[in-house]
Protein backbone atom coordinates (compact mmCIF):
# COMPACT_ATOMS: atom_id res chain seq x y z
CA UNK A 1 0.00 0.00 0.00
CA UNK A 2 1.06 3.58 -0.49
CA UNK A 3 2.28 5.08 2.78
CA UNK A 4 0.09 7.77 4.37
CA UNK A 5 1.16 11.20 3.20
CA UNK A 6 1.29 14.28 5.37
CA UNK A 7 -0.63 17.30 4.13
CA UNK A 8 1.74 19.32 1.96
CA UNK A 9 1.83 23.02 1.29
CA UNK A 10 1.80 24.69 -2.07
CA UNK A 11 4.79 26.77 -3.10
CA UNK A 12 4.24 30.52 -3.26
CA UNK A 13 3.60 30.39 -7.01
CA UNK A 14 0.90 27.72 -6.60
CA UNK A 15 3.03 24.79 -7.78
CA UNK A 16 3.69 21.63 -5.85
CA UNK A 17 7.30 21.78 -4.54
CA UNK A 18 8.36 18.54 -6.26
CA UNK A 19 7.02 19.67 -9.64
CA UNK A 20 8.89 22.96 -9.33
CA UNK A 21 12.15 21.21 -8.43
CA UNK A 22 11.86 18.76 -11.31
CA UNK A 23 11.07 21.50 -13.81
CA UNK A 24 14.11 23.51 -12.69
CA UNK A 25 16.36 20.46 -12.92
CA UNK A 26 15.10 19.76 -16.43
CA UNK A 27 15.74 23.34 -17.52
CA UNK A 28 19.36 23.01 -16.34
CA UNK A 29 19.94 19.98 -18.55
CA UNK A 30 19.08 21.27 -22.00
CA UNK A 31 19.88 19.00 -24.92
CA UNK A 32 19.05 15.72 -23.17
CA UNK A 33 15.37 15.65 -24.11
CA UNK A 34 14.17 13.10 -26.61
CA UNK A 35 10.97 13.01 -28.65
CA UNK A 36 10.32 9.37 -27.79
CA UNK A 37 11.01 7.64 -24.48
CA UNK A 38 11.25 3.91 -23.89
CA UNK A 39 9.59 2.70 -20.68
CA UNK A 40 9.69 -0.77 -19.18
CA UNK A 41 6.78 -1.42 -16.81
CA UNK A 42 7.14 -4.39 -14.48
CA UNK A 43 4.54 -5.66 -12.03
CA UNK A 44 6.23 -6.10 -8.67
CA UNK A 45 6.08 -9.11 -6.32
CA UNK A 46 5.27 -11.59 -9.09
CA UNK A 47 7.56 -14.31 -10.49
CA UNK A 48 8.11 -14.95 -13.29
CA UNK A 49 7.74 -11.23 -14.04
CA UNK A 50 4.87 -9.65 -15.92
CA UNK A 51 6.14 -6.68 -17.92
CA UNK A 52 5.55 -4.42 -20.91
CA UNK A 53 7.86 -2.17 -22.92
CA UNK A 54 6.23 0.88 -24.45
CA UNK A 55 7.40 3.82 -26.53
CA UNK A 56 5.81 7.11 -25.57
CA UNK A 57 6.17 10.75 -26.63
CA UNK A 58 8.22 12.79 -24.18
CA UNK A 59 5.42 15.35 -24.00
CA UNK A 60 3.08 12.75 -22.46
CA UNK A 61 1.84 13.62 -18.97
CA UNK A 62 1.56 11.22 -16.07
CA UNK A 63 -2.22 11.30 -16.55
CA UNK A 64 -1.80 9.94 -20.07
CA UNK A 65 0.83 7.46 -18.91
CA UNK A 66 -1.73 6.06 -16.46
CA UNK A 67 -4.02 5.29 -19.40
CA UNK A 68 -1.14 3.87 -21.44
CA UNK A 69 -0.21 1.50 -18.63
CA UNK A 70 -3.82 0.40 -18.27
CA UNK A 71 -4.11 -0.38 -21.98
CA UNK A 72 -0.72 -2.05 -22.39
CA UNK A 73 -0.94 -4.17 -19.25
CA UNK A 74 -4.55 -5.20 -19.79
CA UNK A 75 -6.13 -3.57 -16.73
CA UNK A 76 -9.68 -2.21 -16.94
CA UNK A 77 -9.28 1.20 -15.27
CA UNK A 78 -11.83 0.47 -12.59
CA UNK A 79 -9.86 1.60 -9.51
CA UNK A 80 -7.87 4.51 -8.14
CA UNK A 81 -4.17 4.90 -8.89
CA UNK A 82 -1.16 7.03 -7.99
CA UNK A 83 2.45 7.59 -9.02
CA UNK A 84 5.27 7.79 -6.47
CA UNK A 85 8.27 9.79 -7.72
CA UNK A 86 11.05 10.32 -5.22
CA UNK A 87 8.54 10.06 -2.37
CA UNK A 88 6.07 12.51 -3.90
CA UNK A 89 2.57 11.30 -4.81
CA UNK A 90 0.91 12.23 -8.12
CA UNK A 91 -2.63 11.39 -9.12
CA UNK A 92 -6.04 12.89 -9.74
CA UNK A 93 -6.72 15.55 -7.05
CA UNK A 94 -10.44 15.32 -7.74
CA UNK A 95 -10.38 11.68 -6.62
CA UNK A 96 -7.67 11.66 -3.93
CA UNK A 97 -6.38 13.94 -1.21
CA UNK A 98 -2.77 15.06 -0.87
CA UNK A 99 -1.59 14.26 -4.38
CA UNK A 100 0.01 16.58 -6.91
CA UNK A 101 -1.76 16.78 -10.25
CA UNK A 102 -0.64 14.11 -12.66
CA UNK A 103 -1.76 16.34 -15.52
CA UNK A 104 0.97 18.89 -14.88
CA UNK A 105 4.07 16.72 -15.06
CA UNK A 106 5.48 15.53 -18.39
CA UNK A 107 7.76 12.57 -18.92
CA UNK A 108 10.46 14.69 -20.56
CA UNK A 109 10.61 16.75 -17.38
CA UNK A 110 11.26 13.58 -15.39
CA UNK A 111 13.87 12.26 -17.81
CA UNK A 112 15.69 15.57 -18.03
CA UNK A 113 15.76 15.95 -14.25
CA UNK A 114 17.57 12.64 -13.84
CA UNK A 115 14.67 10.44 -12.74
CA UNK A 116 15.18 6.93 -14.11
CA UNK A 117 12.52 4.94 -12.26
CA UNK A 118 9.34 5.47 -10.29
CA UNK A 119 6.32 3.56 -9.05
CA UNK A 120 2.76 3.35 -10.34
CA UNK A 121 0.20 1.75 -8.01
CA UNK A 122 -3.20 0.62 -9.25
CA UNK A 123 -6.10 -0.44 -6.99
CA UNK A 124 -5.20 0.34 -3.38
CA UNK A 125 -7.14 -2.72 -2.26
CA UNK A 126 -5.22 -5.27 -4.34
CA UNK A 127 -2.18 -2.97 -4.33
CA UNK A 128 -0.72 -3.67 -7.76
CA UNK A 129 2.65 -1.93 -7.75
CA UNK A 130 4.41 -1.36 -11.06
CA UNK A 131 8.01 -0.27 -11.44
CA UNK A 132 8.37 2.16 -14.34
CA UNK A 133 11.92 2.27 -15.70
CA UNK A 134 12.98 4.99 -18.14
CA UNK A 135 15.34 3.11 -20.42
CA UNK A 136 17.93 4.45 -22.82
CA UNK A 137 16.79 5.98 -26.09
CA UNK A 138 14.89 3.31 -28.01
CA UNK A 139 16.82 1.31 -30.58
CA UNK A 140 15.54 0.60 -34.05
CA UNK A 141 11.85 -0.33 -34.06
CA UNK A 142 8.96 -0.50 -36.47
CA UNK A 143 6.64 1.85 -34.57
CA UNK A 144 5.56 4.89 -36.57
CA UNK A 145 2.97 6.32 -34.16
CA UNK A 146 2.92 6.59 -30.39
CA UNK A 147 2.31 5.41 -27.73
CA UNK A 148 3.22 1.92 -28.90
CA UNK A 149 3.85 -1.41 -27.20
CA UNK A 150 6.98 -3.13 -28.52
CA UNK A 151 7.49 -5.94 -26.00
CA UNK A 152 6.22 -7.79 -22.98
CA UNK A 153 5.69 -11.08 -21.23
CA UNK A 154 2.75 -12.84 -19.61
CA UNK A 155 -0.89 -12.14 -19.05
CA UNK A 156 -2.29 -9.42 -16.84
CA UNK A 157 -3.76 -10.85 -13.60
CA UNK A 158 -7.55 -10.82 -13.24
CA UNK A 159 -8.91 -7.68 -11.61
CA UNK A 160 -9.92 -7.93 -7.93
CA UNK A 161 -8.16 -11.26 -7.34
CA UNK A 162 -6.42 -10.11 -4.17
CA UNK A 163 -3.18 -8.60 -5.43
CA UNK A 164 0.09 -10.49 -6.00
CA UNK A 165 -0.52 -12.86 -3.10
CA UNK A 166 -4.11 -13.59 -4.04
CA UNK A 167 -2.95 -14.16 -7.61
CA UNK A 168 -0.30 -16.61 -6.38
CA UNK A 169 -3.03 -18.57 -4.58
CA UNK A 170 -5.34 -18.44 -7.60
CA UNK A 171 -2.92 -19.84 -10.21
CA UNK A 172 -2.56 -23.40 -8.85
CA UNK A 173 -6.34 -23.64 -8.54
CA UNK A 174 -6.84 -22.65 -12.18
CA UNK A 175 -4.11 -25.07 -13.27
CA UNK A 176 -5.82 -28.07 -11.63
CA UNK A 177 -9.26 -29.06 -12.95
CA UNK A 178 -9.47 -31.57 -10.09
CA UNK A 179 -9.27 -28.81 -7.49
CA UNK A 180 -12.62 -28.40 -5.67
CA UNK A 181 -12.52 -24.66 -6.32
CA UNK A 182 -11.52 -24.90 -9.99
CA UNK A 183 -14.99 -24.46 -11.51
CA UNK A 184 -16.00 -21.70 -9.11
CA UNK A 185 -12.84 -19.69 -9.72
CA UNK A 186 -12.95 -20.15 -13.48
CA UNK A 187 -16.53 -18.91 -13.55
CA UNK A 188 -15.57 -15.97 -11.34
CA UNK A 189 -12.86 -14.76 -13.71
CA UNK A 190 -15.11 -15.30 -16.72
CA UNK A 191 -13.60 -18.37 -18.35
CA UNK A 192 -10.26 -19.98 -19.09
CA UNK A 193 -7.15 -18.06 -18.07
CA UNK A 194 -3.61 -18.63 -19.35
CA UNK A 195 -1.03 -16.78 -17.21
CA UNK A 196 1.61 -17.12 -19.93
CA UNK A 197 -0.54 -15.66 -22.72
CA UNK A 198 0.61 -12.36 -24.17
CA UNK A 199 0.48 -10.80 -27.62
CA UNK A 200 2.48 -7.65 -28.29
CA UNK A 201 0.23 -7.04 -31.29
CA UNK A 202 -2.89 -7.11 -29.13
CA UNK A 203 -1.32 -4.86 -26.49
CA UNK A 204 -0.25 -2.39 -29.16
CA UNK A 205 -3.70 -2.52 -30.71
CA UNK A 206 -5.26 -1.63 -27.36
CA UNK A 207 -2.95 1.37 -27.08
CA UNK A 208 -3.77 2.44 -30.62
CA UNK A 209 -7.51 2.23 -30.00
CA UNK A 210 -7.41 3.87 -26.59
CA UNK A 211 -5.41 6.88 -27.79
CA UNK A 212 -7.00 7.11 -31.24
CA UNK A 213 -3.60 6.53 -32.79
CA UNK A 214 -3.58 6.90 -36.55
CA UNK A 215 -2.41 3.78 -38.31
CA UNK A 216 -1.70 2.83 -41.94
CA UNK A 217 -4.85 1.57 -43.64
CA UNK A 218 -3.45 -1.96 -43.84
CA UNK A 219 -3.25 -2.15 -40.04
CA UNK A 220 -6.59 -0.59 -39.20
CA UNK A 221 -8.63 -3.80 -39.32
CA UNK A 222 -6.36 -5.57 -36.84
CA UNK A 223 -6.76 -3.02 -34.06
CA UNK A 224 -8.59 -4.08 -30.88
CA UNK A 225 -11.19 -1.99 -29.04
CA UNK A 226 -10.16 0.21 -26.12
CA UNK A 227 -10.28 -1.29 -22.61
CA UNK A 228 -13.63 -0.85 -20.90
CA UNK A 229 -14.30 0.08 -17.27
CA UNK A 230 -14.24 -2.93 -14.97
CA UNK A 231 -17.59 -4.60 -14.46
CA UNK A 232 -18.71 -5.25 -10.92
CA UNK A 233 -17.92 -8.69 -9.58
CA UNK A 234 -18.89 -10.47 -6.43
CA UNK A 235 -16.18 -10.72 -3.81
CA UNK A 236 -13.57 -13.34 -4.63
CA UNK A 237 -14.17 -16.56 -2.69
CA UNK A 238 -11.40 -17.57 -0.32
CA UNK A 239 -9.23 -20.25 -1.96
Amino acid sequence: MLPPQQTRKYAANGDWPQETALAKAAANRQGTATDVLCLKITLRHIKPPIWRRILVPGCMTLADLHLAIQAAMGWQNGHLHAFDINGEQYGDPSMMDDVASERRLKLNTLANSGVTRFTYTYDFGDDWEHEVLIEKAPSAHSATAFPACVGGKRNCPPEDCGGPWGYADLLPILADPANPQYKEMQEWIGGAFDPEAFSVEDADASLAAFFGRKEPAADAESRAPAPKPARKRKAVPSP
